[in-house]
């Protein structure tokens, strides 16, 4: 009889699965105390270098045209949808839910990807459009993403918490530096394995666990990240929401599952005016 194998979880940054630069990794156990795997603690370099490498990605995925991103997360809902039994299997164990809720969360996750996927071409045509104004000029607002945005997923439910505001985040071309439920891990990290089969190309998704009362804190004062949305219970959020004040960054708690709320959190709009007439 063999001894079985622990799996050793990996940060995804920059495209790759790699080990905190701190070298600290814990263990993770079920709600009965059965050890499932073990996970890095992510530190504040590893949140600089996902920063980083967020910013690298911006220009390739923003640039991309509305139907290839929609391409790419559908595809990303594709590959959830082969691995639900193993993802619902995450679940369940390191959280102490039924198998069957569970899977309906995975679903969930499938659908918020599905969602986001449908609207990436239509963005432009319901949020922008031909403002009157009573001059010689013809005014026009278009949606733009906002640059690089950090999630701070909630701890339940830990995969949905994360799926729905981060494709709601690619949706509108934006790149994202993600932390994790910091109680439930594994699921979200998974997830990075699920992208890295995506066509989701490297940098522009990067996923980070860890504390967040250690790691939040910096990328919210991090010059770097336009905007945060953010799940964190109310003591934190309040010093999140500080930070990102002092640089004038975006601070959002998390929209509406599956709603174009949750991706106009992540777009601003850009108006331009063009003199007509002689």
């Amino acid at each position: 009889m063999r001894l079985e194998v622990r799996k050793t979880y990996k940060l995804l940054i920059g495209g790759a699965a790699v080990r905190s630069e701190s070298g600290r990794v814990v263990p993770v156990n079920g709600p009965t105390g059965t050890h499932l795997a073990n996970v890095p603690l992510g530190s504040r370099k590893d949140a600089r270098d996902a920063v980083r490498a967020a910013r690298g990605a911006l220009p390739g995925w923003s640039g991309r045209t509305a139907y290839n991103r929609g391409q790419v997360l559908y595809r990303i809902a594709e590959v959830l949808e082969a691995r639900s039994l193993e993802l619902a299997g995450v679940i369940a164990h390191s959280t102490g839910t039924s198998i069957a809720d569970a899977t309906v969360e995975v679903a969930q996750a499938v659908e918020s990807a599905v969602h986001y996927a449908g609207w990436t071409d239509k963005l432009h045509a319901v949020l922008g459009g031909v403002n009157p104004v009573a001059a010689p000029f013809f005014s026009f607002s278009t949606p733009e993403p906002v640059g690089v945005v950090a999630l701070l997923a909630a701890d339940l439910p830990s995969l949905v918490g994360l799926v729905d505001p981060l494709c709601a985040a690619l949706a509108g071309g934006n790149t994202v530096l993600a932390l994790v439920s910091a109680a439930h891990p594994l699921a979200g990290l998974d997830l990075g394995e699920v992208l890295t089969t995506s066509d989701v190309p490297a940098g522009v998704v990067n996923l980070i666990a860890g504390d967040h009362a250690e790691v939040a804190p910096h990328v919210a004062s991090h010059g770097d990240v336009d905007a945060l949305i953010d799940a964190s219970n109310d003591a934190l959020a309040t010093e999140l929401e500080r930070r990102c004040a002092t640089n004038i960054t975006r601070y959002r708690r998390p929209g509406a599952p599956c709603s174009l709320e949750a991706v106009e959190r992540t777009l601003e709009l850009k108006t331009a005016w063009h003199p007509v007439g002689s």
